[in-house]
């Protein structure tokens, strides 16, 4: 029996991984889906008439087997991948893809469905029910079911192309930055780097019997080695490697990949009956359309270019007056920034690492989850794991009641994409009396420990843990009847609102004292240091922003538009980033080629979320600011309306209910140090 399709005997019903052989998952998927279809059967054959119970809410609880695998395989193929389930990934990808338009396009089903639909008005349904109507019968509308039959069969082909050209996307990515190794024999050449970078290269060398330092395009190794390294042929090296990941001409080039990718999303949307992809997806969010995406953008671009602008000269006159530097070059940026800012605030990464030790700060975020949330952390080793560095905790309340169980996978692996991510091995839900807690993960790549020092974290790495973090509260505390509407079930614009808020403890005195602490003295972070951390916090924001804005412009120019006559991936993106360029072009490198978030992910038309997602954050944070950060009330209201609610009202509303007022972008301005503070 394939354990895979059976009801998992284990504690807290976690995912066997131990039990679950590659080989397993291919036929668990064919099972479960023919299962699914039979139950899809059962709901469009049934005499009865239409109702919610029968159809909407039988609907919102089928497949959940299939469910259940695919979350399991799919975190896999991103935290733990190889050459088998690349492969399984490439055959099971179109089966799914084709199941789910068999559910979108089944003629049956849908008329059911909008029978139901057109007298919503006249039913006595909850709000969250009236959501879950909603979204099923979109869920049709929008991806088919009033097409002819002719375009349905092309959506159908469109689909299965898209699915598996996202997938060689993240192949090719993966396998680019598996592939660059830069081995240094000569510990010259290495000056500027700090001791813990050189041990940890020493190391991964060792582990890959060469003699010398091995760096990689991991970002432990590489964000490191460009921020301190003295060499700047080496620097140039390494950034140029991270830079043309995927355009190289050869079998892992994402060119045509991503103009295929871009074509068949127009196509489909207009196939739907949308101008563009863009306008498919933003009917969904909370900006609605691209105009107002576009200007969201444009507004920002007014208000940080003259900063960034004013910093970027700042950087180059400093980096000529310290080395002569005549033209500043990308590989310079975060090298000569972070020396600036060491003799501004006289804050070096460095000095701060010490105070930063994983554990520490995995038990800080832990720690500030109890005093907003009432959360106790336990870590548990009775259930399986799909590697054995992930940590497992039992997340309970302070009734001692099982809230969620919780999966934390920190270091860089071969079979790792890089980045960081929140995802769901099972969702939150109610059915029947019993509420269904999730099991929630995290992974991440942060820097691995030596054989003399532990994992120290980077001010950046503990902002990522909290972010992470931020979004795993956001599983965690669901509390929601249906599974399509828990947790992170949320519009892609709003979805980055407790990740980005959570962020904003790291920099408060009252939270690092309950865990900055020396790895070996024990003693706390003085606080001179934290003044420093804040004081900086607004350090180059102007750069920042408009790096952020030159990606969410780079997402609209290739879904904001008829991509149709694009023939040149590179010519293309130098025109999208005309308005934020501030460093002279690479001509080797180009960004779309490994621009996973967008043509991977689920980001396409949705890169502007961080941004608008900030100004979310910057006025609730306002909010704990004038309470206390670890206000009882503010925290109770926080999740009560935002953390718990999932995708159940308009994003606004439940906002709006938070705070008692639409977000204002006054407060991420001031913030950023874009406009006076008073």
């Amino acid at each position: 029996m394939n354990i895979l399709n059976t009801s998992f005997n284990t504690t807290y019903n976690t995912a066997p991984f131990s039990q679950i052989k590659d080989t397993d998952f291919l036929p668990a998927f064919k099972v479960a889906i023919d299962s699914a279809k039979q139950e899809i059967e059962a709901i469009t054959n049934t005499l009865e008439a239409p109702s919610f119970e029968n159809t909407i809410e039988a609907l919102e609880f089928t497949g959940q087997q299939l469910d259940r695998i695919s979350s399991i395989f799919f975190n896999l193929n991103s935290a733990e991948t190889s050459d088998i389930i690349q492969k399984i990934a490439q055959e099971v990808s179109p089966l799914i893809t084709e199941f789910s338009n068999d559910i979108t396009l089944n003629e049956a089903l849908f008329k059911r469905v909008k029978a139901i639909y057109d007298q919503k008005d006249t039913l006595e349904l909850t709000t969250e029910q009236h959501t879950l109507l909603d979204k099923k019968y979109k869920s049709f509308a929008r991806n088919g079911a009033n097409l002819s039959e002719e375009k349905k069969n092309k959506l159908r082909a469109i689909d299965k192309q898209l699915s598996q050209l996202q997938l060689t996307f993240g192949e090719n990515v993966l396998a680019e930055t598996n592939n660059f190794e830069m081995l240094v024999t000569n510990v010259e050449e290495l000056s500027g780097l700090p001791e813990g970078v050189l041990e940890a290269a020493k190391q991964l060398a060792e582990s890959k019997d060469k003699e010398g330092w091995l760096f990689t395009l991991d970002y432990p190794s590489y964000i490191p080695f460009l921020t301190y390294a003295d060499n700047r042929a080496l620097r140039k090296k390494l950034a140029i490697a991270a830079g043309k990941k995927a355009f190289k001409g050869d079998a892992l080039d994402n060119q045509k990949n991503v103009l295929q990718i871009a074509k068949l999303r127009f196509e489909r949307a207009q196939l739907l009956g949308y101008k563009t992809h863009a306008h498919f997806v933003l009917e969904e969010r909370m900006a609605k359309t691209p105009q107002k995406v576009e200007d969201f953008l444009e507004e920002l671009l007014v208000k940080a270019k003259p900063a960034a602008l004013r910093e970027f000269k700042e950087l180059q006159e400093f980096a000529n007056s310290l080395d002569g530097i005549s033209q500043l070059e990308k590989w310079d940026s975060a090298y000569y920034a972070e020396k600036l800012k060491q003799s501004r605030f006289d804050l070096d990464d460095e000095k701060l690492k010490p105070y930063f030790k994983l554990e520490n700060v995995i038990d800080g975020a832990f720690k500030v989850a109890q005093k907003l949330f009432g959360l106790v952390f336990e870590e548990i080793t009775t259930i399986d794991k799909y590697h054995e560095e992930v940590l497992t905790y039992k997340v309970t309340d302070a009734n001692d009641e099982l809230v969620a169980i919780f999966y934390a996978d920190f270091f860089p692996r071969p079979g790792k994409r890089n980045g960081a991510w929140m995802t769901s091995y099972k969702p939150q839900f109610i059915k029947g009396d019993k509420n269904e807690r999730p099991h929630i993960s995290i992974v991440c790549n942060f820097t691995k420990p030596t054989k003399t020092k532990p994992s120290l974290l980077t001010f950046n790495e503990v902002t990522t843990l909290f972010h992470e973090f931020g979004h795993a509260l956001h599983g965690m505390l669901a509390n929601t009847t249906y599974p399509s509407l828990s947790g992170t079930s949320v519009f892609w614009d709003f979805v980055e609102l407790p990740s980005q808020v959570f962020e904003n403890w790291c920099y408060e005195k009252e939270a690092l004292e309950l865990f900055a602490t020396h790895y070996q003295t024990g003693e706390l972070i003085p606080m001179d240091l934290v003044q420093k951390i804040k004081d900086s916090a607004a350090f180059h924001e102007g750069m920042q922003t408009l790096r952020q804005l030159s990606f969410g412009l780079l997402d609209m120019s290739w879904h904001g538009i008829d991509p149709t006559s694009i023939t040149d991936v590179k010519a293309h993106e130098l025109k999208a980033f005309e308005g934020t360029q501030l460093f002279p072009d690479v001509k080797e490198n180009c960004m779309s080629t490994s621009f996973s978030h967008i043509f991977q992910g689920g980001y396409s038309s949705g890169y502007y979320s961080y941004k608008w997602a900030e100004v979310l954050d910057a006025d609730a944070f306002e909010f704990f600011k004038e309470r206390g950060i670890f206000d009882k009330e503010v925290a109770t209201k926080f999740m009560e309306n935002v953390l718990s609610q999932g995708g159940i009202e308009d994003p606004m509303v439940l906002y709006k209910r938070f705070r008692g007022k639409e977000p204002q972008p006054d407060a991420l301005l001031k913030r950023a140090g874009l406009m006076p503070s008073n």
